[in-house]
């Protein structure tokens, strides 16, 4: 079997992967890429970015990521369209698996291959996703200024972005399927003391109506009757969850209950296997922000370049 041998391969394009290479290429590490399933990350997938610096005008994700993919290409970085598969990182010298078949060893391996928010399932959800529907408000509840909004969900997530979204919108609806949040008592407290957040208990989303404006309203039936209810918005944020992107890591480095890789050392990027690191949403399931990955991407690589030395 034909192996290809490398000094850094980096796993996930997103922000973190690609601000990665763009830093392991410039310390002359001659950095491999292997953009995953979703070439860009989650970025490729919403349209205004308004929060990431260095941009006075809001700017379009998919033509960020493509700029800091021509980026990290000029600076040195190669990157191949395939999946992994399957890795072995017992051995000093580490291998993957891809997809097509194709076998790769190398010294340190960067991973960061980001997490995917989870998602009610409706077709109108994905027709409006981008136009009304979100599954970040941090990312996108400044469009909503002074508007109306609805936050899905019962957990704290849920609870902390409704939270957040009172400060910008006129009013918040959270709507949960049960009749009682899963949150922190804390976050319920905080969440039932402001005036204009309100409570749909015992309901699911059955429909997001809107027009080619982006959404207008949010069709709701009852868990326990046969009762509807139709409510007048400007955009709904999905917040039932993100699923890290781990799974061909699995048994081979250290994962929390929800799958996200575990940092040895807080601050760091560094993992359980000496000369493999995490970066980005991966590891991260706090913050989740473009900017955060792209400065945990940095440290990776940094990280990288001085193990390697050593």
């Amino acid at each position: 079997m034909n192996v290809q041998k490398e000094q850094v391969i980096i796993i996930g394009s997103g922000a973190a992967g690609l601000t990665a290479a763009i830093y392991a290429a410039r310390a002359n590490l001659n950095p491999l890429v292997i953009e995953g399933i979703q070439p860009g990350g989650q970025l490729t997938i919403t349209t205004d970015v308004e929060n990431y610096p260095g941009y006075a005008d809001v700017v379009q994700g998919p033509w960020m990521m493509e700029q800091m993919r021509l980026q990290a290409i000029k600076v040195g970085a190669r990157i191949i369209s395939d999946i992994v598969t399957k890795v072995n990182f017992k051995k000093d010298i580490k291998k993957i698996t891809l997809d097509s078949k194709k076998v790769f060893e190398s010294k340190t391996i960067i991973i960061t291959t980001g997490a995917q928010a989870k998602w009610l399932g409706l077709e109108s959800e994905n027709q409006f996703n981008g136009k009304g529907v979100s599954a970040c408000a941090t990312c996108d509840g400044f469009f909503y200024r002074n508007k109306q909004v609805a936050v899905i969900g019962g957990g704290n997530t849920a609870v902390e972005e409704a939270l957040y979204l009172s400060n910008i919108c006129s009013k918040v609806t959270l709507v949960h399927r049960r009749d009682e949040l899963r949150s922190e008592k804390i976050l319920q407290e905080r969440l039932f003391a402001r005036d204009n957040i309100e409570v749909i208990w015992n309901s699911v989303v059955s429909e997001i109506k809107g027009d080619e404006n982006g959404v207008n309203a949010l069709e709701l039936n009852s868990t326990n009757s046969t009762a509807q209810k139709l409510i007048k918005l400007d955009g709904v944020f999905i917040a039932i969850g993100h699923v890290p992107s781990t799974k061909p890591f699995k048994n081979a480095i250290d994962m929390d209950d929800e799958g996200y890789i575990i940092a040895k050392k807080p601050g760091t990027c560094f993992t359980n296997i000496e000369g493999v690191f995490a970066a980005g949403d991966c590891v991260d399931k706090i913050y989740r922000q473009a900017v955060t990955a792209a400065g945990m991407g940095c440290m990776a690589a940094l990280d990288a370049e001085k193990w390697l030395q050593h």
